[in-house]
């Protein structure tokens, strides 16, 4: 059986996300017929970079009203797009807007749902996904047999990105009720403070309770400054008010996939560990040899990270 697959690219600002072309290779590992559509208040360019990465069509739907992100909207033009192109896939990320957008849109065709999957392939003529279940305490797979419509948001930065291909740009015509919503998007805020996107970045160094107080965030953040990366932090520290809640990585923050982590002064909570730990490479700092987040550690430092982050960091300034 050969699959068609609708990957529904994520843009921002006019600008697309690097997670777009991860999801093309994702849709790659089943094979077939690869369409790649693109919603943008002018998507003729986005859609052009999505068709250089992929051999298939890339759709390119434009209107004003697809400036900001509203899942209404979206939903109600990828549902036009499915019931066009009869597609039996459905990727998208498993971002704050494809989770909202993915949840929705199964709802609303009828169709079966795998969220945040850490694989995906082809097993004769079932789609098997691999996904982490139970706060992330087990690695599941899951075969998709039923015939229902199949949608899947894929975890950021876990497949490579897709960078060559040769494939066509086709500019949709949508019937203009569809771009109708009761709610009104009129501006994106994007808060300050983090020059690095969490989600996307390579490098992050997250902080937890072992930091002892708010004061102590400035040094992480020279660790993280002289990396190039973001900064995380634990939900202990998040809900002790001693930084903001977008810092949050953990079950109820944001899932990463780094290739570095630095886990300073974290413990390793079970759920502090489902939003990291299929981080490719996890440097662990604490003073606590027995601490659970050695668990999982490739490399750990048992010491006061009062002395070991200032010496990191100065090293690695150094080095650039």
């Amino acid at each position: 059986m050969s699959f068609r697959t609708l990957v529904i690219a994520e843009q921002k600002n006019g600008k697309l996300s690097n997670i777009s072309f991860e999801l093309i290779t994702a849709a790659q590992k089943i094979g077939g017929d690869i369409i790649t559509a693109c919603l943008a208040e002018n998507a003729d360019g986005l859609a052009k970079e999505l068709a250089n990465h992929t051999g298939g069509k890339a759709l390119a739907i434009s209107n004003p009203s697809l400036k900001y992100f509203n899942d209404e909207i979206y939903s109600n033009i990828i549902t036009f797009l499915i019931t066009k192109y009869q597609p039996q896939i459905i990727i998208g990320p498993a971002t704050f807007y494809g989770k909202a957008l993915f949840a929705r849109l199964a709802a609303m065709n009828n169709g079966a749902m795998a969220s945040e999957i850490t694989g995906i392939r082809l097993d004769g003529n079932n789609v098997v996904i691999t996904r982490p279940a139970y706060g992330g305490n087990v690695i599941i797979d899951i075969s998709h047999k039923e015939d229902r419509l199949f949608f899947i948001t894929v975890r950021p930065k876990i497949f490579e990105e897709s960078r060559q291909g040769g494939g066509e740009v086709v500019v949709e015509t949508v019937d203009s009720a569809l771009f109708n919503s009761k709610a009104s998007v009129k501006e994106m805020v994007v808060e300050t403070g983090q020059s690095v996107n969490l989600t996307e970045a390579d490098i992050i160094v997250s902080a937890g309770r072992g930091i002892r107080g708010p004061e102590n965030i400035p040094l992480v953040k020279n660790l993280a400054d002289a990396l190039g990366a973001a900064l995380g932090a634990s939900r202990a520290i998040v809900d002790a008010g001693w930084i903001s809640y977008s810092h949050q990585v953990g079950q109820t923050g944001k899932t990463v996939n780094p290739k570095l982590y630095f886990a300073v002064g974290i413990s390793g909570a079970i759920q502090h560990l489902v939003g990291m730990q299929t981080s490719k490479t996890i440097v662990a700092i604490n003073r606590d040899k027995d601490a659970p987040i050695f668990n999982i550690a490739s490399y750990g430092i048992v010491g006061d990270l009062f002395e070991v982050i200032p010496a990191l960091a100065a090293k690695f300034q150094s080095a650039k």
